[in-house]
């Protein structure tokens, strides 16, 4: 017994000629006819009466048919869900981002990947870029939005979302309030900058290196905002990217910093699933 054999038997019991039942399935009349006769055959019963100019069931295919319309509807709903576990992107994708991070289209994206991709399990950490480096070439995350200077690391790919000089974010009206400093004119301020193991932290200490100027950090922190909010307050020149300042700072741009500090979101360049693949689109569509 084939399950196109009782597709077709029920579909001559439902229009009432081989005829109409032929139209509805796309196939030809005799092809339908010869299937529900091995059918009938199979089964050893006479499942259509085809006395008359109307097919009608026999007591065997009243019967029949109910069960045979049980079957289809449940291969019909086994081939549905197989397509839709094909066509389901499904896996676990573990995300590090730097800490304290907070650009919205990056977390737009994660939290909309729980609605549109129920399938996939989302884990999420913090920490400092080396440190997330390190995780994504040891297999310990999938994908991880770091900061960095100059370039990755090598067997990982990078994808830039910013990538902007670093400068010197000082209140307004600071005896350094200048349309550009130099590095040697911050020897004698105190120094704040994010930790050890961030990408500005390396852009300006390399900086520092090639000019042969001490790069020194009088108060670090994890928190670009928390160096904002010192700086504010008079605690010291604090050393972020171009685009940090906020209301009553400024940031004055270091004309001989030649290492710019670049946000990225990297990845293995291999052993990337289809989940891990998914996610690392959407996020590098958003971050642009």
């Amino acid at each position: 017994m084939e399950m196109h054999q009782l597709r077709y038997f029920a579909a001559v019991a439902d229009e009432g000629t081989f005829t109409a039942a032929a139209h509805r399935l796309h196939v030809s009349q005799s092809g339908i006819s010869t299937q529900v006769a091995k059918l009938e055959r199979e089964l050893g019963q006479q499942l259509l009466d085809r006395s008359g100019r109307q097919v009608r069931l026999t007591p065997a295919g009243e019967a029949v048919l109910p069960l045979a319309k049980n079957a289809l509807a449940t291969l019909d709903a086994i081939q549905h869900t197989a397509a839709e576990f094909a066509e389901a992107v499904r896996g676990r994708v573990r995300l590090g981002m730097i800490t304290g991070c907070s650009i919205p289209p990056f977390l737009d994206t994660v939290a909309d990947l729980g609605r549109t991709h129920p399938g996939i399990e989302l884990s999420l950490h913090e920490g400092h870029s080396d440190d997330l480096q390190s995780q994504v070439l040891a297999g310990s995350l999938d994908l991880a939005l770091i900061g960095y200077a100059g370039e990755v690391a090598s067997g990982l790919e990078s994808t830039v979302v910013i990538d902007e000089p670093i400068a010197a974010v000082l209140p307004v009206g600071h005896p350094l309030d200048r349309a550009k400093l130099r590095l040697t004119d911050l020897r004698g301020e105190k120094i704040l900058c994010l930790s050890s193991g961030t990408g500005i932290r390396a852009a300006y200490e390399d900086s520092c290196r090639r000019r042969g100027v001490d790069p020194r950090v009088d108060i670090d922190a994890s928190s670009p905002a928390a160096l904002l909010r010192l700086a504010e307050r008079g605690a010291g020149v604090a050393v972020l990217s171009a685009s940090s300042a906020g209301a009553g700072l400024r940031a004055v741009p270091l004309a001989d910093a030649a290492t710019h500090a670049r946000l990225g979101l990297i990845a293995r360049r291999d052993q990337q699933s289809p989940a891990v693949r998914l996610l690392r689109a959407k996020l590098q569509a958003a971050l642009r």
